[in-house]
This record gives C-alpha cells, sequence and structure tokens, in this order.
C-alpha cells in the first residue's frame, strides 16, 4: 500500500515539475527584433572610445538592446544586417538650418530634406523665416511617418523689432506686442524663440526673454547690439547664435564701441580688443547658466571668402534649386561693397572666433554645432555643411569627440531630451550612421556614410544620393 502511494507520488511530483518548465518556457520573453545590425564597432562619443558590437537590436525606430557577448547567440529579426567592422554611431544634429525664401521657393526648401539625410544628418533645427506653416506642417508630417526628411524642430517666425530685417518675422514694439508674439508662436506650436536683431529695442529684447521663460519657452537667436549677453543671462536667455555677442561681452571696449552706434562695424575693433581675461570670467558665467553657443563657423568662413573662392563647380550645386541659388547673389553683393570699402571685419572675427572655441568648451559652455544652410546663405550647402562646421571645431581645438557631441550630444540637451538620443544605447531612437572609417580618429570620416537608419527603415547612401533631384 505505502509503496503504491509512493508511486502515485512520484508520478504526481513529475508531472508537477513539468508544468512547472512548460509555465517557464511560456513566460520566457521571446527576443525577436524588426532590425539587427552585426559586426560593427559602436562609436561611443561621450566617452570617446569604440566598442565590439556583436548586435544591436531595433524595434520600430527605437534600440531595444544592445549586445557586445560574442559568444551570446543571435535573436530573431525581420532584417538582418552585417555591417562587416563599420562603425556605428548617433545621426548628426544640424542645429542651426533655414528653411525660407517665400511662397515660391517651398517646393525647393522641400527638396533640401532629402539633401540632408544623404549625409548622415538625421534631426535639423530651423531657424526662423517666412513658410513657417508649411515647414511646421513638414515637421507633423515627419514626426507621422507620412513624408521622408530629418526631423525638425523650429522656431517659427522670427521676433524682431519695428521694421524686421527678414519677411515672415513677427514685430514687436511695445511690451503689448510682447504677448501678442508669444501667444502667436504658442498657437503655432513651435519649439522654441528665435531672435533677431533688426530692429529691436534691448528693453524689448530682455522683457520678452522674461516673459518666454515664464511661459517655458525656450530662447536663442541674436540680439541688440545696444544688448549685452550677460543682461541677457540674467532674465533667462539659453542660447546664443553665431559669436558676435559673446565676443563684444570680451572686449573691454564694449560699452564705450556700443554708446557710439556703430553697428555691426564695431566688430573688427571688438575682436582686436579681446581680453582673455573678461572671456574667462564670461565663460564661466555662461557655463554656469547653462547658456547655448552656436558658433557657424563654415558659414563664416564660407562668406569670408566669397569673392575668392570659384563656386560654379560645387559638385551639391545641382542639388539646390534655382530659386534658392538666385538668393545667394545677396551676399556675393554685401562682400563686394565690403570688399570696396576695405573691410575684413569678417575674417577678423572669424579668426578670433577660432581661437574662442577651445576656452570655450574647457570652460562648460554647451556648443552647438550648426550650419547656417539655407536660402541667401551663398554656397553652404544642407548635409555636408555641418560636417564642414564640425571639421572647424576640430580645427579649433576639440577633438573630434567634442566637435560630434557639439551635434548628437548638445543638440537634444539643448531641448531637454538627451536621454532619447546621443548614444547607441538601449531606449535610444534608432537614427544611426554607418561610416566606413573611425569619425573618434578624424570628423572628415562623417562623410564616409554607407548607411543611414531613420524611423525604423535603412537607406543606402548611393540610393540616397540618386534620389536626390538634380
Amino acid at each position: 500500500m505505502s509503496k503504491s502511494i509512493d508511486q502515485r507520488q512520484f508520478k504526481l511530483i513529475g508531472y508537477l515539475l513539468i508544468l512547472l518548465i512548460l509555465g517557464a518556457c511560456s513566460n520566457e520573453k521571446v527576443e525577436k527584433y524588426d532590425l539587427l545590425l552585426t559586426g560593427g564597432f559602436i562609436v561611443d562619443v561621450a566617452n570617446d572610445t569604440i566598442l565590439q558590437n556583436s548586435w544591436i537590436g531595433i524595434r520600430n525606430d527605437t534600440i531595444k538592446a544592445v549586445s557586445t557577448d560574442l559568444n551570446r547567440p543571435l535573436p530573431e529579426s525581420e532584417q538582418v544586417i552585417d555591417l562587416e567592422g563599420q562603425y556605428v554611431m548617433p545621426g548628426l544634429w544640424d542645429n542651426h538650418v533655414h528653411l525660407r525664401g517665400g511662397d515660391t521657393l517651398v517646393a525647393e526648401n522641400k527638396e533640401l530634406l532629402d539633401l540632408f539625410l544623404a549625409y548622415g544628418v538625421t534631426t535639423v533645427r530651423d531657424a526662423g523665416g517666412d513658410i513657417n506653416g508649411e515647414v511646421l506642417s513638414w515637421r507633423d508630417q515627419i514626426a507621422a511617418k507620412q513624408l521622408l526628411g530629418p526631423r525638425i524642430f523650429s522656431s517659427g517666425p522670427k521676433l524682431d523689432g519695428p521694421k524686421p530685417a527678414w519677411p515672415g518675422s513677427l514685430s514687436i514694439n511695445t511690451e503689448a506686442d510682447i504677448e501678442w508674439a508669444l501667444d502667436s508662436l504658442e498657437t503655432l506650436g513651435v519649439d522654441y524663440v528665435k531672435f533677431y536683431d533688426g530692429s529691436l529695442n534691448k528693453d524689448l529684447f530682455y522683457k520678452t526673454i522674461e516673459r518666454a521663460e515664464s511661459r517655458g519657452l525656450k530662447t536663442t537667436g541674436h540680439m541688440p547690439l545696444s544688448a549685452t549677453i550677460r543682461e541677457a543671462v540674467k532674465v533667462g536667455l539659453d542660447g546664443s547664435e553665431h559669436m558676435y555677442y559673446v565676443l563684444k561681452s570680451c572686449s573691454p571696449l564694449e560699452d564705450s564701441l556700443t554708446a557710439k552706434e556703430e553697428g555691426y562695424g564695431m566688430m573688427s575693433a571688438i575682436a582686436k580688443s579681446y581680453s582673455p581675461d573678461l572671456a574667462r570670467d564670461l565663460f564661466k558665467d555662461l557655463a554656469k547658466n547653462y547658456v547655448s553657443v552656436t558658433p557657424t563657423l563654415h558659414i563664416s568662413r564660407t562668406l569670408t571668402d566669397l569673392l575668392e573662392t570659384d563656386h560654379s563647380n560645387d559638385s551639391l550645386r545641382k542639388y539646390v534649386g534655382s530659386g534658392i541659388q538666385e538668393t545667394y547673389s545677396m551676399r556675393i553683393e554685401r562682400a563686394r561693397r565690403a570688399k570696396k570699402n576695405g573691410s575684413n571685419s569678417r575674417g577678423t572675427v572669424l579668426n578670433r572666433s577660432m581661437e574662442m572655441i577651445r576656452p570655450m568648451q574647457q570652460a562648460g559652455i554647451m556648443i552647438l554645432a550648426g550650419s547656417d544652410s539655407g536660402a541667401f546663405n551663398s554656397f553652404v550647402y544642407p548635409g555636408s555643411s555641418l560636417i564642414e562646421e564640425l571639421i572647424m571645431l576640430e580645427q579649433a581645438g576639440l577633438s573630434p569627440a567634442e566637435a560630434l557631441g557639439c551635434s548628437v550630444i548638445n543638440g537634444p540637451a539643448f531641448f531637454g531630451i538627451q536621454e532619447h538620443y546621443g548614444a547607441v544605447s538601449n531606449d535610444k531612437v534608432a537614427d544611426l550612421i554607418v561610416l566606413e572609417a573611425n569619425p573618434l580618429e578624424s570628423t572628415e570620416n562623417l562623410f564616409k556614410l554607407t548607411l543611414l537608419i531613420r524611423q525604423g527603415q535603412v537607406f543606402d547612401r548611393s540610393a540616397l544620393v540618386n534620389a536626390l533631384k538634380k
């Protein structure tokens, strides 16, 4: 009798064990991805290092797993790509572009979206223009995967004074206009606020920063030359575009030259009177207040050399519409007038700006890489000009990793979304580029793009180029 009970107990235990095993198997999470990248090297920009990649698992447009365990078996995936020793890193951010030129250039601006992608730029920060409805619509269509292009963050129309320098800007003439302008921007659903210095009063400039800050809106842009960046930072300015305004506060002549109301004619004297001590103090203040600076060095060099450089055979010129190319004449005429007047202030400012980059980085300022490409900015081509900007940041004293960080890390940080971008790691957005050569050795290797991954889609670089309208 006892023997019979023992046998029944033994069978019951065995049955329970089988159930436990089957239950464990049924609860085990099955790894399966839409895209698997194998056999490459991961570029860790933040830590300036290269990681051997076993595989990167992507679902939809998000990185869900990264393994450097070469002994771990590959999971299931709808698509598998062997990178064969190439380098994979986050897609580039161009943090200062312009999509503009009026209604007649809408189609030509839209075509530029493909050119950004062809050079690995997966996100752009549009710095204001006059086709805002279209740009914001493209932004939303791209986010909804209804249109192919880089992710767009846009300021919408710029804020200027009673005589705006650019079409499409909002005029601020009184304090009452500030609330109206900010209401308009919020109604449009812009991503940040961009100032221009055409005729904006300095007191209204400061007040607008304060009001935007109270609404939780990011502010950056140009400044009235009667204003100072120190005062603007005190009331909440988040960023400064180009080097003029930072440079101005590094000179002991700032107050006296500003009082003479010489406008940008003062910049040569400002650059020549640069004080390292004033700069050191200013940089510390900007870093403490998390103020970003977008130097736009490449366009400065392009415009400085505009009359000495033959752009007729530029390889990328054929991808820019004739209407946009016609807008380049404005800068060319300005350069001719400056040469006639014997002015070389652009070159003087550029040289001083290059000297300032390394000290700014060392002080902890968040430098943003931006090209300033777009209509009216002659021969600064979307996509490639961002890489040229990174090369110039490297020439100015940054390491390749630091220069890359100005794009892929600091770009997202400006908007406070760095947890989703800037690295090839779990739960980051899978905007990725694949390169034949190591970008941590030289930012010039960014030109050796082979694949782009955007919103869960894989694009061969040659196919992207072939799709461009010529």
